[in-house]
């Protein structure tokens, strides 16, 4: 698979990674079984992923020490691990984001994943004012210094703060929301953040689960999916459930981009090959639930760069039926 540039690493990851929120068993109407969890680790491994993406409160934890034990299995070589922290943080105000519990924070990752080092240490989504604060930059680069950490990012809710985060010299990455119903972050983060050799990874590749062109009208969520619980934003940002879309509205676009997808494409792989081609994207992180949807995940980097007309028609869906949506909100 094509491998990309970790920012201001000196690691080059998969373009498409795995996102590991659904293997802590607390992401959907199903828990997935320890069993579930490895195969899908090990099928996107299989499948030439080398970029895995995770979160210390991800299952409380349960995340990353499944992946620990793949690496314990199989080794770290050519694989890279980006966890975050931050949202264990009670309250979650910008005050947490210091020294004392970044090393709390880091030392329990470290302990969950099995490892000395943590490739790649990401703030997760912190209070916008944190994205300013040069003291908490200094503190990430006394922990580089000190070896519990290799490099470190941000991930972001809004375009303003992935800008802040840009401008500080030792940020190497800035994970944001990307996909094909909130295209804002080509306008100016996606550039700046080339420019100044800051890699970009895509989250909620699949706008949660739309994009896959399989929901209609009549699709219901348990009570215990976010797809249900955070349609108003009521636990996080609601721009985390479907893009932040409203369900009606992101559903006809998602026909509407379905219908575009080349043959031979599913209408996932359009969705996630049309991230992977906009210039200054490192990498996308979808999840999966399964072997096979990690593997149909990964087989979209031998999909051929989508046209000048398909990057078109996709806009034009963007600009006439989600951006009055999403575009001034993030």
């Amino acid at each position: 698979m094509e491998q990309r540039p970790l920012g201001r690493t000196s690691r080059d990851v998969s373009i498409i990674g795995l996102g590991c929120w659904q293997l802590g068993s607390d992401w959907g109407a199903e828990q997935m079984s320890e069993a579930q969890a490895l195969a899908v680790l090990n099928g996107a491994i299989d499948a030439g992923v080398t970029f895995l993406d995770t979160a210390d409160v991800y299952g409380d934890g349960v995340s990353e020490k499944r992946i620990g034990r793949v690496l314990a299995e199989r080794g770290r070589d050519g694989l890279t691990v980006a966890t975050k922290m931050g949202q264990r943080a009670e309250p979650h105000v910008a005050e947490a984001y210091n020294l004392h519990n970044f090393r709390s924070w880091i030392d329990q990752s470290r302990r969950n994943l099995g490892v000395d080092v943590i490739d790649l240490m990401q703030l997760h989504c912190p209070p916008s004012s944190v994205f300013s604060d040069d003291r908490v930059y200094d503190e990430l680069d006394q922990l580089v210094s000190e070896g519990s950490i290799e490099s470190y990012g941000v991930s972001v809710e809004t375009c303003d703060e992935a800008l802040a985060a840009i401008a500080h010299p030792r940020v190497s990455s800035v994970q944001l929301i990307l996909n094909v119903l909130r295209q804002k972050p080509l306008e100016q983060v996606i550039p700046a953040a080339a420019a100044a050799g800051v890699a970009i990874i895509a989250r909620v590749p699949l706008a949660s689960g739309m994009l896959s062109g399989k929901y209609t009208e009549g699709t219901t969520f348990s009570p215990a999916d976010h797809r249900n619980y955070n349609l108003q934003g009521e636990e996080f940002d609601v721009g985390e459930t479907f893009s932040g879309v409203p369900y009606d509205v992101g559903l006809r676009a998602a026909q509407d981009v379905a219908k575009l997808a080349p043959s031979g494409a599913t209408a996932a792989q359009l969705a996630l090959r049309w991230i992977v081609d906009q210039p200054g994207v490192t990498t996308v992180i979808p999840g999966a639930r399964t072997a096979e949807q990690a593997i149909d995940n990964a087989q979209t980097a031998s999909l051929p760069e989508l046209t000048h007309t398909l990057q078109t028609e996709l806009r034009n869906i963007y600009d006439r039926d989600v951006r009055q949506y999403v575009h001034a909100r993030w």
